[in-house]
């Protein structure tokens, strides 16, 4: 079973940038899709981006159009998340999650989570 785990969290201002990692570990070489989603406080998990197996990447979230993007480094089986002209409302905890082959916005769809990094915007 794959295992992604998540890191680059931190605190920022807003404006400024940050890249997260998710880490994929256990059988590397089945075909998946790595989606990202956030929960923010109050509020309910949303799916942000996703990249599938050969690479095509899908954006799902408007409020982040532009600013974030994924891409993946297959020899290192990591994705990575650089978000761009981070806002307040970018705050919270970010997750990586794994599912076969294709992509989904929709959380139950994916089959193994990470336990989150908190991303903190912030003056």
């Amino acid at each position: 079973q794959l295992q992604p785990v998540e890191s680059g969290g931190d605190l920022v201002q807003p404006g400024g940038s940050l890249r997260l990692s998710c880490a994929v570990s256990g059988s590397t070489k089945a075909l998946y899709a790595i989606g990202w989603f956030r929960q923010a406080p109050g509020k309910e998990r949303e799916g942000l981006t996703c990249i599938n197996y050969a690479g095509s990447r899908t954006s799902y979230l408007d409020s982040v159009k532009g600013r974030f993007s994924i891409s993946k480094d297959n020899a290192k089986t990591t994705v990575y998340l650089q978000m761009n002209n981070l806002t307040l409302e970018d705050t919270g905890v970010y997750y990586c999650a794994v599912r076969r082959i294709t992509c989904s916005n929709a959380g139950s769809l994916f089959e193994s989570w990470g336990r989150g990094t908190q991303v903190t915007v912030s003056s």
